[in-house]
């Protein structure tokens, strides 16, 4: 399968032969397996000291001529702290239980349920992979996952471009971008970070933004930028290329195409 190797404007400068990786079956059921596998979550939950820390001796027992005994005081058997005693009368406050003032949670998160243990083998994530990257050079796959591309032809895919563009500046970067894409994939291939609508906003999470592209690299080429991702061939994994589901905008450049190729060891 030969694709274009596009110049820093946007027109072909010459051909490449990509790698096999790159024509594989697309097993969309495979890379959102392992999407569901390599999913990470922080683990949190509340202390397992949270509401215990009282001098609350337990259930109230009432049976008679038994000390601090609740028989015949019309109380309920619920842990009780002692706040007052005068003699053998004794002022109590219910602590620990979840509806008790500053007793534990009902039923809280628990750290354990909320590590991920899924695993998967290393054929399948070597299948993701490639379907993964396969996705990538298929237009219609890529004109479905964005709504606003849908219907609109998309050509010279897989976009793939010399090393020179690696060493412009932010400014220059961004319009060849627009060159080599066009007006409508440079509007979804570009991050845009927006305040949320609604109630989260006060709820730690005031900013949402989308995926972007992603921009691969060969290991000694660099380019540094926040308008997308940036990742180099030897680390890219099926995380960064599926990233919301398979298609994601992606533009290589030759030596990544060429790396990938030599790519024995999946490292995922």
């Amino acid at each position: 399968m030969k694709a274009k190797i596009l110049d820093i404007n946007g027109k072909e400068k010459a051909s490449i032969d990509l790698p096999k990786c790159f024509s594989k079956k697309i097993r969309e059921d495979i890379v959102a397996k392992v999407l569901e596998a390599k999913k990470s979550e922080q683990p949190f939950a509340p202390s397992p000291v949270a509401g215990k820390q009282h001098a609350a001796k337990g259930k109230l027992v009432h049976r008679r001529h038994v000390w601090r005994s609740g028989y015949g005081k019309g109380m309920s058997r619920v842990p009780r702290k002692i706040m007052s005693r005068r003699g053998s009368q004794f002022g109590w406050e219910a602590a620990e239980v979840p509806f008790a003032k500053g007793g534990m949670r009902a039923h809280p998160p628990k750290v354990l349920s909320r590590i991920n243990t899924l695993k998967i083998n290393k054929k399948e994530i070597k299948m993701a992979f490639e379907s993964a990257l396969s996705a990538t050079t298929n237009a219609k796959i890529i004109a479905d996952r964005y709504d606003r591309l849908k219907g609109k032809k998309i050509e010279n895919v897989p976009f793939i471009v010399e090393g020179k563009i690696t060493s412009m500046k932010a400014k220059e970067l961004l319009s060849s971008i627009k060159k080599i894409l066009n007006k409508d994939l440079f509007e979804v291939a570009i991050k845009v970070k927006k305040v949320r609508s609604g109630k989260g906003k006060a709820r730690g999470r005031k900013y949402k933004s989308n995926a972007g592209m992603l921009f691969v690299l060969g290991k000694k080429e660099s380019l540094k930028t926040r308008s997308f991702e940036v990742k180099k061939a030897q680390d890219l994994s099926v995380i960064n290329l599926a990233k919301g589901g398979i298609g994601r905008l992606t533009i290589y450049t030759e030596q990544a195409i060429k790396e990938l190729g030599n790519k024995f060891k999946w490292n995922l």
